[in-house]
């Protein structure tokens, strides 16, 4: 008899650990194939529990853009529930991307403005020596503007120097301005290709090399696309980094976002190609998709990531390839973009890492000889800390000295 009131209450306890771990709100997501043992995994947003309230005529799953559910409906084989948090959690809203980068540059200013003082300094001398002039050119050299963009300025500036000697404190500083944007590509286009096209969802794959910030910045594009209203899948093909998916995963969580993962060691191509499946069956907006960190002197690692392309392909069209450059860099990162480009078309640059001792001038190299305009930049360490670029903004931060 005792033997049969320890084991019974070994059972008793071994429930009580069971559904504690199964109800732990520690955690917003579930797998639906949890030993992903031969393949990817999928995880997304806890569903809410049923209530016995019908839902309303015409709702749709929220952030997936499902159709609406009919009573008469047969249940999926593998359900994708709505992305809403579980009861007692919220997820967050993040703001949307307009006006990112104005209200960030002050951070930027902090960081960057020693450029602009020193030109000011400079320009604002009542003659200009040709010793002046170097110094000019040294200002902007040491920020990563890159000699030819250097050049440029420097004769722009030279030709205006009767202007120059005159010109109030106000007047010098919208001159230095208006020529750095010049060089920014204010005419490119910067638009991110994230809409659906053609009953299919924009496909996003994030490249760059390891350490540049890649993963967290798919997980602030993320936010970008929530903040502006889009529905979004995430895919974590860098399988090779043990604690990417994880990483990515938590981000999704966040913004109550689906996230696709596969095994440790698995195939990134057949993670990349489930994650956009997943999107396509699901009607969503947007699938991001982070490919693992290449060095860009491997060249087996870069044709692999034109495998994952053309293997997305087989699904839905790559509408973005965004290449993450860690500003501090400086000019190697003009060589990273070039091999990356060679590798899959590159069609857009995020600067990360653009706080700090970072050097601003960079855009302007990687925009003048890659012929690729920058599309994002990050500011900080904060979830949204990552803003669209926008060349006279940017132009302002760099100078300073605004009122």
């Amino acid at each position: 008899m005792e033997f049969v009131l320890i084991a019974v209450a070994i059972l008793v306890v071994a429930l009580v650990l069971g559904v504690s771990l199964l109800v732990g709100r520690g955690r917003r997501t579930t797998r639906l194939d949890d030993d992903a043992v031969a393949g990817t995994t999928l995880t997304r947003p806890r569903p809410p529990a049923p209530t016995e309230e019908a839902p309303p005529s015409g709702a749709t799953a929220s952030g997936l853009g499902l159709p609406p559910e009919t009573a008469e409906a047969p249940a999926p084989t593998a359900p994708l529930p709505p992305a809403e948090p579980e009861p007692g959690l919220v997820f967050e809203t993040p703001p949307p991307s307009a006006g990112r980068l104005v209200r960030l540059r002050s951070r930027l200013a902090r960081s960057q403005s020693s450029l602009g003082r020193g030109l000011l300094t400079v320009l604002a001398r009542e003659r200009l020596t040709e010793d002046d002039w170097e110094e000019v050119e040294e200002t902007l050299l040491a920020a990563d503007v890159g000699i030819a963009a250097t050049t440029q300025i420097v004769e722009r500036l030279r030709t205006q120097s009767l202007v120059l000697a005159t010109a109030s404190g106000v007047e010098l500083r919208q001159l230095l301005v208006r020529e750095l944007t010049a060089v920014l590509g204010p005419d490119l286009d910067r638009t991110l290709g994230v809409d659906r096209r053609e009953g299919r969802p924009g496909v996003v794959l994030v490249v760059g090399v390891n350490g540049a910030g890649k993963t967290t910045t798919v997980g602030k594009i993320a936010r970008v696309l929530v903040g502006d209203g889009r529905s979004v899948v995430l895919g974590a093909a860098d399988t090779f980094r043990a604690a990417a998916a994880d990483q990515l995963e938590t981000w999704g969580e966040r913004v109550g976002v689906l996230t696709v993962r596969g095994r440790e060691g698995a195939d990134p191509a057949s993670v990349a190609f489930e994650a956009v499946r997943t999107g396509v069956e699901a009607e969503v907006d947007t699938v991001v998709v982070d490919t693992a960190g290449r060095l860009h002197t491997k060249g087996g690692l870069m044709d692999e990531l034109g495998k994952i392309k053309r293997v997305v392909e087989k699904q839905s069209p790559v509408t973005e390839v965004l290449l993450v450059l860690d500003a501090t860099t400086g000019q190697n990162g003009v060589v990273q973009a070039r091999v990356f480009t060679e590798a899959v078309t590159v069609t857009g640059v995020v600067l990360t890492k653009l706080d700090g001792t970072a050097k601003g001038g960079i855009v302007v190299s990687v925009q003048r000889e890659l012929g690729i305009p920058v599309k994002l930049v990050g500011l900080g360490e904060g979830a949204d800390d990552l803003a669209p670029f926008e060349p006279e903004a940017f132009a302002e931060a760099l100078v300073g000295g605004a009122d």
